[in-house]
């Protein structure tokens, strides 16, 4: 799929520092335009190894973080679909309970309320994460909202904290639920 542009935001989890290699350069190549959002802390762990610059120089765009002025135009263009990945328990829960207290997740709030774009998460969460009594309410409200989970057994197992620390991110099934959402929009 050529032509789209996807909004990719990025939270604090493992995984990350692959983002750049294994699904915005293979985008590009596919023809995309990748304008990415970063979590505060996601911020402050890729400035740390030069990944933001990095980031610019494949994607031609500005990586944001913090809100524009008012009377600034914004640095990215309109999106066909945002991608949230990964996505740490924190910004599945906040996405849920329509919090929206930084950049990304402003978008991500505006997005669900409005139902457009669509909106890919994967949540990069253990066992752990999962078994907190709140989590299934906020995946059933995202799923409520249309959000496109790639999540579950099948494509995510489940593990407990710090036993699976060289557990391969699925970028197939990630890309593949990106191209099916922006396809469907």
């Amino acid at each position: 799929m050529s032509g789209h542009t996807l909004g990719l935001v990025c939270a604090a989890a493992g995984g990350i520092e692959q983002v750049r290699e294994r699904l915005i350069e293979p985008m590009l190549d596919d023809g995309w335009t990748i304008a990415v959002t970063l979590t505060p802390t996601a911020t402050t762990w890729l400035e740390a190894t030069d990944e933001v610059g990095k980031i610019e120089a494949v994607t031609g765009l500005r990586v944001r973080s913090a809100p524009r002025l008012p009377n600034e135009i914004s640095p990215h263009p309109a999106v066909d679909c945002y991608a949230v990945v990964p996505a740490t328990a924190n910004i599945v829960a906040k996405l849920a309970l329509g919090i929206a207290d930084n950049q990304a997740l402003t978008q991500l709030c505006e997005a669900i309320g409005g139902r457009r774009p669509p909106i890919v998460v994967f949540p990069r969460v253990n066992a752990a994460h999962a078994g907190q009594p709140a989590w299934d309410g906020h995946i059933a409200a995202l799923t409520r909202a249309g959000v496109h989970l790639v999540y579950g057994e099948d494509v995510w197992p489940l593990h407990t904290p710090r036993s699976a620390p060289n557990k391969q991110i699925p970028w197939y099934a990630i890309r593949s639920a990106i191209e099916s959402a922006a396809a469907e929009a």
